[in-house]
């Protein structure tokens, strides 16, 4: 068992030294688990005055005194000192502990051992500092393991979630990352999947609560070290709490080698931007997948600083193109955009993932009614971001910007889900301000099957001898018939649209049913053909 750097009664009662005495427990056997730091022996009444804490005494008993009184306030003494244990070697002065002794060890819950048997001090001593000195080393080499992986983790490309997430694992409890004033910046949960003991936001919101009188007794607080802001500056700090299971010196040990690491990371422009706003990010995830209840998540966003009143969420994704993807500073576009957001003087909550090329947010509206109008103004504002933070490319598809269905947080957390899918099954389609989810379902339908056999053969038998047409001749027709599609068969539209006279039009539309072998004016044939040109994005 890993103990706070040292080992426990019971281990040292089983090493040979002590085990050849024949140890008796007398009092406080619930209490053997206690760590020992070091051990000590000595026979003056006063020798509680030379203690630290956490020592394991050895005596022969000739300073515990010869009258009840002197010998109770020599435990009591020890008690109020910490000490793991007393060890009392039977001998010349005790052929028996008096009861005046063993009561007073068990009225203060200290474990008292007595010896029948004489066994060298010094013996006993080198067995016990050994097996702490061992066991030093072995944290000190879990240390470094957590230090070796979160290294890799950098080396590999991850950056500070993942070093949180490494620490979150080892200690068994989400870790925070916070500014010097206290402020979150990110919140890691276990990784793998791994069963949490409280989602990691209300564990903040409980210690953010209990911080008004200095940091709880169960919580561990290492300085991240301000690198370039001076000498002695602190530039964030990393906070371990005791939620499932307490915090072992090996805990802080691991912590103060992942601080040193993750100065150097912070050390980046904007670190402390990109990490907040992955922060939110994983929150608006975990709020989309069904991980935090609909009950739970005003409470949480708060911790986030997003306060949206009484009125109904609008949940929107903007989705970036592989190639506008940054390629490692989110922190820009998340400043740019939050900037651009500022401006509309609503309570907006904005993250980012990098992972998969989104910036979810939730925007707070005052009625349902105001729903078009702010999506104009949000999606405006997140298109004006991406362009500020230099994303634009010549030829680049633009952002996709979706907008969900707008309601409390029940509603939210569905239709984050939703306006997410659907951002990534909108990649490729004509560029608009917005789109609304609700009207891409059909899209969205098609792009969860893509990787069916039978949609790839539904393009191929509706359109294919289309598609085998343009990539021999010229001029192309799935153009003329996607815009024909598009204005609902109106010719004169289609037309105009393309710059055509509406003879070349009416010819390339008999020329598209001949080698379709079907009527374009038939409601069953035209609603084949754009489902057709909606798959064909889809399948390879």
């Amino acid at each position: 068992m890993e103990t706070q750097g040292g080992i426990t009664v019971r281990r040292a009662l089983e090493l040979p030294g002590l085990r050849s005495g024949l140890p008796e427990v007398l009092a406080g056997a619930d209490r053997l688990e206690r760590t020992v730091r070091w051990v000590h022996a000595g026979e003056v009444p006063n020798i509680a005055s030379l203690l630290k804490g956490g020592e394991l005494l050895l005596t022969t008993g000739l300073g515990l005194g010869t009258r009840p009184a002197e010998q109770r306030g020599f435990v009591h003494r020890l008690a109020e000192r910490g000490i793991a244990a007393l060890v009392v070697e039977l001998g010349p002065r005790f052929s028996r502990l008096p009861a005046s002794i063993v009561e007073a060890a068990r009225a203060a819950g200290l474990p008292l051992v007595q010896l029948h048997r004489e066994v060298p001090f010094v013996t006993v001593t080198e067995e016990i500092h050994t097996e702490i000195v061992n066991g030093h080393y072995a944290l000190l080499q879990q240390a470094e393991e957590v230090h070796r992986r979160c290294t890799e983790a950098l080396l590999g490309g991850g950056g500070v979630p993942q070093v949180l997430g490494i620490l979150a694992s080892f200690t068994g409890d989400p870790v925070f990352l916070e500014t010097p004033d206290g402020q979150l910046l990110y919140a890691a949960d276990l990784p793998g999947g791994e069963t949490a003991p409280a989602d990691p936001l209300q564990v903040w919101e409980g210690l953010r609560g209990g911080r008004h009188d200095g940091p709880p007794a169960n919580a561990v607080l290492v300085d991240v070290p301000g690198g370039g802001l001076g000498a002695g500056a602190v530039r964030a700090r990393l906070v371990l709490l005791a939620v499932s299971s307490p915090l072992l010196p090996v805990h802080r040990m691991a912590a103060e080698r992942a601080a040193g690491i993750l100065a150097v990371v912070l050390m980046q422009a904007r670190q402390e931007e990109e990490l907040a706003a992955r922060g939110r990010g994983d929150f608006l995830t975990d709020l989309a997948e069904g991980r935090i209840a609909p009950e739970a998540a005003p409470a949480q966003a708060r911790v986030l600083g997003f306060k949206p009143g009484t009125g109904p969420l609008l949940p929107v994704v903007m989705r970036l193109a592989a190639e506008l993807t940054p390629t490692g500073n989110w922190a820009v576009l998340a400043r740019a955009v939050s900037e651009e957001l500022s401006s509309l003087g609503v309570p907006v909550l904005l993250g980012v993932r990098p992972v998969e090329g989104r910036v979810p947010l939730l925007v707070g509206l005052r009625t349902e009614t105001d729903r078009a109008a702010v999506a104009d103004r949000v999606a405006e504002a997140l298109r004006a971001g991406v362009a500020r933070a230099g994303l634009e490319r010549a030829g680049a598809h633009p952002p996709v910007v979706v907008v969900a269905a707008a309601g409390g947080w029940a509603v939210a957390s569905a239709a984050l889900r939703h306006a997410a899918e659907t951002a990534t099954a909108a990649q490729g389609l004509g560029d608009r301000p917005w789109y609304d989810a609700r009207r891409l379902d059909i899209d969205l339908l098609l792009w969860r099957l893509r990787e069916h056999p039978d949609l790839a053969a539904f393009v191929d038998r509706a359109i294919g001898p289309l598609r085998a047409h343009d990539a021999a001749s010229r001029p192309p027709l799935l153009p003329t018939l996607e815009t024909y599609l598009a204005h609902a068969g109106r010719k004169a539209e289609t037309a105009r649209e393309l710059h055509l006279n509406r003879q070349t039009l009416y010819n390339r539309l008999a020329r598209i049913g001949e080698l379709l072998g079907t009527d374009l004016e038939d409601p069953e044939t035209v609603l084949a053909l754009s489902v057709a040109l909606r798959a064909r994005r889809h399948t390879r």
